[in-house]
């Protein structure tokens, strides 16, 4: 297991790159303070260097919500939460103490969008994971489908391209008039139901006329999670722990 001086002492560090895309994102991004001590813990227990954007992105910012908070990235945990927004190594169920060799076996998860869209950086082989997608790519569950859909992206180009506006196209047959206005002010911990659900035809002839209800992201996963079951016969996989 690496040290965390091997992990920050590299060079070229993404920071400097990833810290300008953030503050010239072309939406709307608040970026939350790390708390440096259990940033780097979190650092040392995933074990990626902050030549990496996700490494650079763990160390150096307590999370971000991204385009309103629509988008909701995981990073260490924030020094000051009252956004309630969650780490990283909590939606992962880190253990409490630096364990080593230890990582969730399908993979990391990133970010999770208000309507419980998950993304997961693919930790194995599709077999072994239960996931699509190469090792190191970031996968997606749609709260729409309930499947898993594979990106062809790395962490941080994945990153780049949300920050980039890449919102916008990749939600848009997700969104409906005024959804700003009830995404703003939500805490990191709520999402949004909708009724009919995302998965129903009827919901998408007209997303705007659904019914939304605030939930906890806990709830609203667990709901995603038995309606995939309960469709497949299959556990879905991981889709965080909040």
């Amino acid at each position: 297991m690496r040290e965390l001086r091997e992990l920050i002492e590299v060079e070229d560090p993404a920071w400097p790159v990833l810290g300008a895309e953030l503050r010239g994102a072309a939406v709307p991004v608040e970026v939350l303070d790390a708390d440096p001590e259990r940033g780097a813990a979190a650092l040392v227990q995933t074990q990626v260097t902050v030549r990496s954007s996700l490494g650079a992105f763990l160390l150096h910012s307590g999370g971000a919500f991204v385009d309103d908070g629509w988008l909701r990235v995981y990073g260490s945990p924030a020094a000051d939460n009252s956004r309630r927004l969650p780490s990283l190594a909590r939606v992962n169920s880190y253990p409490p103490l630096t364990v080593p060799d230890w990582l969730p076996r399908a993979g990391l998860v990133v970010a999770h969008d208000v309507l419980g869209g998950t993304f997961v950086v693919q930790g194995g082989a599709a077999d072994e994971a239960g996931l699509p997608g190469q090792p190191g790519e970031v996968v997606y569950f749609a709260p729409d489908s309930l499947r898993w859909e594979s990106l062809g992206a790395g962490y941080g180009a994945w990153l780049s391209w949300m920050l980039a506006g890449g919102t916008e196209e990749f939600y848009e047959n997700l969104r409906w008039p005024g959804w700003r206005d009830e995404v703003r002010d939500l805490d990191g911990d709520r999402g949004l139901t909708l009724h009919p659900p995302l998965w129903s035809a009827e919901a998408h002839r007209d997303l705007g006329a659904t019914s939304k209800r605030i939930v906890t992201m806990a709830e609203l996963l667990e709901l995603e999670r038995e309606t995939s079951a309960r469709f497949d016969e299959a556990d879905p996989g991981p889709l965080g722990a909040l």
